[in-house]
């Protein structure tokens, strides 16, 4: 078992998007993603599963051709070699959790 506060591991840099991988294992990988105000991680493909978690603030998610306006506590689920990223667009702080699981 393993737990993980994500109050402490929540960190900002001006310059760039803060990447903390929270495990990474062959079945699951989970990453926390800090973006301050303004900060955006561009859309990409990935041949997994995902799971976008809002775990704070708010922006917008794309997913494919689609644009989601999204804040605390939404899940947004992805499919394999679908393009997606997000933004910090909503003047503030966003952080995300993605969960990528393998897709068979």
């Amino acid at each position: 078992m393993e737990i993980l506060d994500l109050k402490k591991l929540i960190k900002f840099y001006p310059d760039k998007i803060s990447r903390e991988m929270l495990s990474d294992k062959p079945e699951m990988r989970v990453a926390l993603m800090c973006l301050g105000e303004g900060q955006k991680l561009e859309p990409h493909k990935a041949p997994l599963r995902l799971l976008m978690y809002c775990v704070q603030g708010k922006g917008t998610f794309i997913i494919g051709d689609e644009r989601v306006e999204a804040d605390e506590k939404t899940c947004i689920l992805c499919d394999p070699m679908v393009p997606h990223g997000f933004e910090a667009d909503k003047g503030e702080k966003l952080v995300v959790m993605a969960v990528v699981t393998a897709a068979e």
